[in-house]
């Protein structure tokens, strides 16, 4: 132990390993509406108009874009609130998580 002043320190040898992130993809589908999906990116992924609008059209013209980058289960309880709301209104919007490279 080392101490300095009146604080004591401990050499553990322990390091804080950073967690994982993950990206949260949006996929494409033929009955989602677009205003419907620029809605859900700004209420639930809190993207500003237009950042939304640029994500929506990157969904439509090519297939699937991520919506953001989070921590594992703040991305899980973002996509599944995103599909739940997209169910309560009828669409089969579909979102899903994969580990960052």
């Amino acid at each position: 132990m080392e101490q300095t002043g009146n604080t004591l320190h401990r050499q553990t040898g322990c390091r804080f390993v950073e967690p994982p992130l993950y990206d949260v993809v949006m996929h494409n589908d033929d009955v989602t509406t677009m205003d419907f999906v620029v809605g859900i990116l700004k209420g639930i992924f809190r993207k500003g108009e237009a950042e939304a609008e640029a994500i929506m059209l990157k969904v439509h013209h090519e297939g699937s874009a991520v919506c953001g980058t989070y921590y594992k289960d703040i991305a899980r309880s973002k996509a599944d609130l995103a599909t739940e709301t997209a169910r309560a209104n009828g669409f089969p919007l579909k979102l899903s998580i994969q580990k960052t490279t």
